[in-house]
């Protein structure tokens, strides 16, 4: 299928040399084109200067993928590419927006005749490898024509149709409102061991591991975890200062809008306010796991801090 990815970047860069390594013909655009010139070096990608040049180098009906920052940025590419598009086309954003956004830049694209989908995406760094779990919203048609996309990003049985539009943004929201909460958990129990007369006798990384052998709590977050404390196992060169990237945000304000009981999910929001205030083992634990599976940067810790 021709298909085109628009952002290259921590995210996009990998989705693209997947398509690719799948047998898609892909047209490469970003706004630096240094990182699309290297994809076409590297992997055979076709190289877009320009939106207008995206749209040239696809046979239609096309797939256009955009891989950008939540906002303006997304609003400003479809202001341009949508009137170089044709009807029957489909536009994907896999980005993290905001689902209410994606209903408001359906009906925009529907002028044109221009299918929209949205396409909750996780699976981080690893993805390449691994594969990208995908949460699809948007009318049926648009999902069936893409479906060859989705098929080659994820891993078997990895890609859904979740409904109607906005519907793959709300639940990748949610998702990651979850991975709040779960992280929170992990990191609070490695607090309570670092806390206790037991902190210089366990071995986090093998804990770990120990935990994804049979354990009720075993998960891929443990493995990340086990790696982690394996090259650090004091967490003692980063700071425990953990970002959010909104969706925690816009969770605790759907449970609040829709009453819905959701303490867990803010209060891990909460802590990671919290934790741009002070340096705890805990908020080390959460930097390092958001490091491990979405490449995420951490603070480093000054060498006074012990």
């Amino acid at each position: 299928m021709h298909t085109a990815m628009i952002g290259l970047g921590r995210m996009g860069r990998n989705m693209a040399s997947r398509l690719l390594r799948g047998g898609h013909a892909l047209a490469a655009y970003n706004r630096t084109p240094a990182r699309a010139e290297e994809l076409k070096r590297d992997e055979g990608a076709a190289v877009a200067y320009s939106l207008q040049e995206v749209v040239s180098l696809l046979q239609p009906p096309r797939v256009v993928w955009l891989m950008l920052p939540a906002g303006e940025v997304v609003d400003a590419h479809l202001r341009e590419l949508l009137p170089e598009l044709e009807e029957g086309d489909v536009v994907v954003d896999g980005g993290n927006t905001h689902y209410r956004e994606d209903r408001r830049r359906a009906e925009a694209a529907a002028e044109y005749g221009v299918g929209y989908l949205d396409a909750g995406t996780s699976g981080g760094v690893w993805g390449l490898e691994y594969g990208y779990c995908l949460m699809a919203g948007g009318e049926r048609w648009c999902f069936e024509l893409a479906e060859p996309v989705l098929a080659a990003l994820a891993p078997e049985e990895g890609y859904m149709h979740c409904g109607p539009t906005g519907a793959g943004h709300f639940v990748k929201m949610v998702h990651n409102a979850i991975e709040y909460g779960m992280m929170q958990a992990y990191a609070e129990g490695f607090e309570l061991i670092q806390a206790s007369e037991y902190a210089d006798s366990v071995d986090y990384s093998a804990l770990s591991g120990l935990w994804n052998r049979g354990s009720v709590i075993r998960s891929w977050l443990l493995e990340l975890a086990e790696g982690a404390f394996a090259r650090d196992p004091q967490l003692a060169s980063i700071r425990g200062y953990v970002e959010d990237s909104g969706e925690g945000r816009w969770s605790v304000q759907q449970a609040v809008d829709t009453g819905v009981n959701a303490p867990v999910i803010a209060l891990s929001l909460m802590q990671r306010f919290r934790s741009r205030q002070e340096d705890t083992f805990a908020d080390r634990v959460l930097a390092a796991l958001r490091r491990e599976f979405g490449g995420h940067g951490v603070a480093p810790r000054d060498k006074g801090n012990g």
